[in-house]
This record gives C-alpha cells, sequence and structure tokens, in this order.
C-alpha cells in the first residue's frame, strides 16, 4: 500500500513536467441579420493532433503528445492548412440547432505567433452560419473527445453564460436574450469547475494538500492548517477574479512549487504544528489563490452573477481538496496513522517525495 501510494508520487513527475496544461475552449456567439457569428478561442493544437481532452489535465499524459509539440512549434503558415483540414471534419459533431440543423462553415483561422512551446497557444477560429428567420431558441453540442467549453452569448440583454464537457448540450438558449442563469444555476454550473481543478487536473495543489496531511494524522493540527489555506486563497481567488489583483503567472507557478517544499521539507524536520506553520500556511495559501484566479479567468465570470460564480468555483475546490485529505486518511492515516513507525516509514519518505517533486517543478518553470 505504502509502496504504491509513494509511486504514484513519483508519476506526477513526468505528468506535469513541461506543464502542457489543458485549458478550456472559449466559445463567443451572436446573432446578426439572420447569422450566427461562433468564435471559438482554443488549443487548436490538441485538436490537430487528435487527443482526446476529456478528463485530461496535461497533453503530456497522451500518446499523441509528440505530434502535439510539433504543431506547437508551426508557425501559421504550416498549421493553417492542417487546422483547415481538421475543422471540415470536425464541423459535422459541432452541431448547433435553431428550428432545424445550423451548416456552420469556417470563415478564419488565426494562430498566434510561436511562443513558449511549453504553454498552450490560443488559436481563433471564426465560424458563421444562417439562422432561419422564425428561429427563436439555440442549441449546441460540444463533440466528444474536445474537453470542456465555456459558453457565451453576446449582444443581448441577459445573455446566457454557460458551462459544457465533451458531449454535452447546452439547454435552449434564447436568441433575444433573457436566458441568464438564476444564481442557483450559475452557482451549480461554476462548482464542477473548481472541483475539477483540484481533482484531477489540480497536482501541484493536491501534493500541497498532501504536505499538510502528512505533517500529523491528528485532527486539530490537520484542521487548522486547512481552515488557514482555505480563507488565504479564498480571499486571493476573489481580489484575482474580480480584476482587483493581478501578479504574473509566470512569478506566481515557481512560488506555489516552493510553498509545496517547504512544507514538505518541515514535515521530516517537524513533529507538531509550529506556531509559525499556520502564518506559512496563509501566506502560500494566497499564492494558491491567485493561480486558482488565473483559472477562473480563462472562464470569465457572467455579468451580474460574479458572486454566485466565485462562490461555486471556490466550493468546489474546497470539496476537491477535502476528498483528496479524506482519500489520504482512508488509505493511509486510518490504518496505519497510530503506528509507531507510521512517521519513519510513511509520512518522511512521503513528504520527501513530494519535495523532490516540487523542486522540480520550481526549477521547470524558473529555468525551462
Amino acid at each position: 500500500m505504502i509502496l504504491s501510494v509513494l509511486s504514484s508520487l513519483l508519476l506526477l513527475l513526468p505528468l506535469a513536467g513541461r506543464a502542457h496544461e489543458v485549458t478550456p475552449t472559449i466559445a463567443d456567439f451572436e446573432v446578426s441579420d439572420g447569422r450566427l457569428a461562433l468564435t471559438l478561442q482554443l488549443n487548436v493544437e490538441a485538436f490537430v493532433a487528435g487527443i482526446d481532452l476529456d478528463q485530461r489535465s496535461d497533453t503530456d499524459s497522451s500518446t499523441r503528445s509528440a505530434d502535439y509539440d510539433l504543431l506547437r512549434n508551426m508557425p501559421q503558415s504550416e498549421l493553417g492548412p492542417m487546422v483547415r483540414l481538421f475543422v471540415e471534419d470536425w464541423l459535422a459533431e459541432l452541431q448547433v440547432e435553431a428550428g432545424g440543423p445550423v451548416p456552420l462553415q469556417l470563415e478564419k483561422i488565426t494562430v498566434p505567433p510561436v511562443g513558449d512551446a511549453s504553454l498552450p497557444r490560443s488559436s481563433v477560429l471564426e465560424l458563421t452560419g444562417p439562422l432561419p428567420d422564425t428561429a427563436l431558441y439555440l442549441r449546441l453540442a460540444w463533440p466528444d473527445r474536445s474537453g470542456a467549453v465555456v459558453l457565451r452569448q453576446n449582444g443581448v440583454p441577459q445573455p446566457y453564460t454557460g458551462y459544457l464537457l465533451g458531449g454535452g448540450r447546452s439547454p435552449a438558449i434564447g436568441l433575444k436574450g433573457g436566458a441568464e442563469q438564476r444564481p442557483w444555476e450559475v452557482f451549480q454550473s461554476y462548482l464542477p469547475v473548481g472541483f475539477d481543478h483540484i481533482l484531477p487536473k489540480g497536482l501541484d495543489h493536491i501534493l500541497f494538500v498532501l504536505g499538510l496531511f502528512f505533517l500529523s494524522t491528528r485532527l486539530a493540527p490537520l484542521l487548522w492548517q486547512v481552515t488557514t489555506f482555505t480563507v488565504a486563497h479564498s480571499i486571493t481567488l476573489g481580489l484575482g477574479a474580480l480584476g482587483l489583483v493581478t501578479v504574473n503567472a509566470a512569478l506566481v507557478e515557481p512560488l506555489i512549487a516552493a510553498s509545496i517544499v517547504f512544507v514538505a521539507v518541515e514535515n521530516i524536520f517537524a513533529r507538531r504544528l509550529h506556531v509559525w506553520r499556520p502564518v506559512v500556511v496563509f501566506v502560500f495559501g494566497l499564492l494558491h489563490g491567485l493561480g486558482f484566479a488565473s483559472v477562473l479567468g480563462e472562464f470569465g465570470l457572467p455579468q451580474g452573477q460574479v458572486i454566485p460564480a466565485l462562490l461555486g468555483f471556490n466550493i468546489g475546490v474546497e470539496l476537491g481538496q477535502l476528498t483528496v485529505i479524506a482519500l489520504a486518511y482512508g488509505s493511509l492515516g486510518y490504518w496505519f496513522g497510530k503506528h509507531p513507525k507510521y512517521r519513519g516509514r510513511v509520512a518522511i519518505p512521503a513528504s520527501m517525495t513530494i519535495a523532490l517533486i516540487g523542486s522540480y517543478w520550481f526549477y521547470e518553470r524558473v529555468f525551462l
């Protein structure tokens, strides 16, 4: 059991090595003069490479990651024709109905210049299609294997904003507006976004939470740390998502990796919760909150429904963290936590493994 857990932690190292993070597609649509204009902002190389983006957090975990890396380094002049060929087939799966099927056609492809090949490149596809004069509602079916999409309506009062997974279908969206989700619906739609950012996609946040867990299996120290971490990242999540605080991700991400190393190393030398530990956890929680805010910024917040969206995302994050703790306690703490050799044979080796992974991520995020 213990060896399998440690092996699983080690396997995370190559998985997150180059940070080819899977990001959601942003789909903005608007109706004007009887035509639908649908703009997709997406990681088009992952689509062209044929990577299954459903339930995937990193392109490196795909057997087609080498093809993806090759495409990431292509200029638009070379990648554009390949994207056009892909879209010709893919549009048959991207189904839009408005009083009948809406035939979509590709109008324009915009691929940014080649930059940091370790980060997703956000390309834009502009699609259009005719709408029947009698159409009052629109539905969109997002293709399987296409990952998540944030669907946003523009140009109408009370526009619709929703979140779909691969294979999902939107509700009937009024073309003249008024389809804005109620606060409870917004809360529900952002809840899985927060949870998904922890499980399965938040490997760095998972390791930080495990670092808190391995200090002690006693409930009081764990609750103090988790509560402190929650309060801290809730503060910066709200401030960052509202645009009141902006910090460069190139600075935040290495510091998050450093926070993982710190708590893991302290676990090795400390046998109890020292007075400075909650303060340190609070500071690191502020950093993790900025990381959460950058993710939420990619989705956007529905106008007039910011608070329900923030609450849904934040509670989703908390549920993900609690799930990590519950799994760790159920597999290790409950069975072995009171064993006299638990610290030497479980907590310290696990913390050393976490520290090594965090150190590698810090090096990768600063120097590679």
